[in-house]
């Protein structure tokens, strides 16, 4: 009986990312398979693979991968050209205008991006919501940055190079008055899906991507 009671409550306090059941690969290196437009078509084609990168070389609009996620555990590595912005999105939602949103972790060249200026514009942000940690280690640009995005019920945390950055709820107080106080306060239930596609932004800027796996949690 001690001995199973132990084992509850060594399960129960595990990390969120190691309540895990199955981990997939979301980017193979070679093609773009699993990826998509906002409308599930092809995607465009300015997205190329190259040197095993998934590489947004020129205009070919934001890439949504074909399946939907709930509780994951998403690794990716990412480099940027020098003063570039792109981001990861993830559990979008499309609303009644047309528009598929979601939380973003925000993808930037702090030093020579406008919005390296604000903690909650920069990289690994909660994208005009919540700023990452003031410790936290950005690689130079042209450097390849590591990025894990937890996302367990309402609990989400976004970690940069092994180091988490920020961590939120997003039915707490603080997520609540941020989104009040965004670009995305006239949305309703505004990063409330629990469930939606995972989406790399094309913002105008060269941005490479590769090692992306996807951990699917309990």
């Amino acid at each position: 009986m001690k001995q199973t009671l132990l084992l509850l409550l060594t399960l129960t306090a595990l990390p969120l990312s190691t309540r895990a059941e199955e981990t997939v690969s979301l980017f193979d290196g070679k093609t773009l398979t699993g990826w998509t437009s906002k409308n599930s078509g092809e995607p465009g084609k300015g997205w190329i693979v190259e040197d095993g990168t998934l590489f947004r070389k020129e205009g070919g609009g934001d890439i949504y991968t074909a399946e939907e996620y709930g509780d994951f555990e998403l690794s990716i590595e990412w480099k940027v050209a020098p003063k570039a912005n792109s981001g990861i999105k993830y559990r979008m939602t499309r609303y009644a205008n047309g528009s598929v949103l979601g939380p973003e972790y925000q993808v930037l060249d702090d030093e020579g991006h406008a919005n390296g200026k604000d903690p909650k514009t920069s990289a690994g942000s909660a994208y005009d919501l919540l700023a990452p940690s003031k410790t936290k280690e950005l690689k130079p640009v042209g450097e390849w940055n590591t990025t894990k995005i937890v996302a367990h019920g309402t609990k989400i945390e976004h970690w940069l190079n092994g180091t988490m950055i920020l961590a939120f709820d997003t039915t707490g107080p603080e997520f609540t008055k941020a989104v009040s106080k965004s670009k995305f306060k006239s949305l309703d239930k505004f990063g409330q899906n629990a469930k939606g596609r995972i989406m790399l932004q094309d913002h105008g800027d060269q941005a490479w991507f590769r090692n992306i796996t996807l951990k699917k949690l309990d």
